[in-house]
């Protein structure tokens, strides 16, 4: 008989290392550029993706591959640039909470584009988190006037993204196996994450003498190999062992964690702060809450 509490310990641990994304990507941040963050994680996860997913590829129909590529754009390879975008002006705490949109956008998104019928309930959840969302924005720019809060763009620019290619996955590649989907992705993505990488200056002599150089790319391995590669297994085995509204309630948690680090590291968020925090989660609990 199968232990019914391991799917809590698959959500605690996906939490923890989800959550601690955002920190992971600020110290990479230290001896690389955003670009160069973006490429490199890319590449990474690309590689170790393809090397337990190539086999996938085979049986993947022709007819799919046109939504891969766009899954990967949108999903993967995009966001990768621009929440390190990001965390070069604002806060990774900040950015964490930011993150906890997606539910959200995916439910709008769904109702917008993909005609996917919406509950008031939900519509409702939307209305607070983007109250909530404008609050924190607006808070964080009056607390730190040093910090460009337009970088928020970036983050929420990557929910819609995060949103739309979860919207297709459901509606194009729902008969596609995981890690095909995560395989596929990269079939496409590591190239031109490359390209990128090569007219960046890392492989310079200044680049590779910068003190925190060493220790960016070590952060940036553990983010790509435990933030996204492993991760990425954990919730797909979350999801199979469980529902997709318990695997989703991993967004309540990640702020949490992420905040934690963000506090351990010096990071400043007031109480009205906070408050938006709230306001946000609320919203995604009342947007996914299901019927009783």
């Amino acid at each position: 008989m199968k232990n019914p509490n391991i799917k809590w310990i698959y959500l605690l641990i996906l939490s923890i290392i989800w959550g601690s994304s955002f920190i992971l990507i600020k110290k990479s941040l230290l001896g690389l550029t955003a670009y160069q963050l973006g490429a490199i994680r890319t590449i990474i996860t690309g590689i170790i993706l393809l090397f337990f997913g190539y086999k996938k590829l085979k049986v993947i129909s022709k007819s799919k591959w046109k939504w891969l590529i766009i899954s990967g754009l949108l999903g993967s390879f995009i966001p990768a640039f621009f929440f390190a975008i990001a965390e070069t002006e604002i806060d990774s705490a900040v950015t964490s909470i930011l993150n906890s949109l997606v539910p959200l956008n995916t439910i709008l998104l769904g109702f917008a584009v993909f005609k996917i019928t919406s509950t008031k309930r939900q519509v409702f959840g939307v209305i607070i988190g983007f109250i909530g969302t404008a609050l924190l924005i607006l808070k964080g720019a009056e607390l730190n006037p040093s910090q460009n809060y337009l970088y928020a763009c970036f983050v929420i620019a990557s929910t819609l993204m995060y949103a739309t290619n979860v919207n297709i996955i459901k509606r194009y590649l729902q008969d596609v196996k995981p890690l095909a989907i995560a395989a596929g992705n990269y079939v496409f993505i590591v190239i031109p994450a490359l390209i990128i990488l090569l007219f960046t200056d890392f492989f310079t002599q200044e680049r590779l003498n910068h003190p925190d150089f060493i220790s960016s790319i070590i952060y940036i391995i553990i983010l790509s190999v435990f933030g996204t590669a492993i991760a990425k297994v954990i919730f797909f085995k979350l999801v199979q062992i469980s529902t997709p509204v318990f695997a989703s309630s991993v967004t309540y948690i990640m702020p949490i964690v992420a905040l934690i680090w963000g506090i351990l590291d010096g990071e400043t968020f007031s109480f009205i702060q906070g408050l938006a925090a709230i306001l946000i989660l609320v919203g995604v609990y009342l947007a996914n809450k299901s019927k009783t």
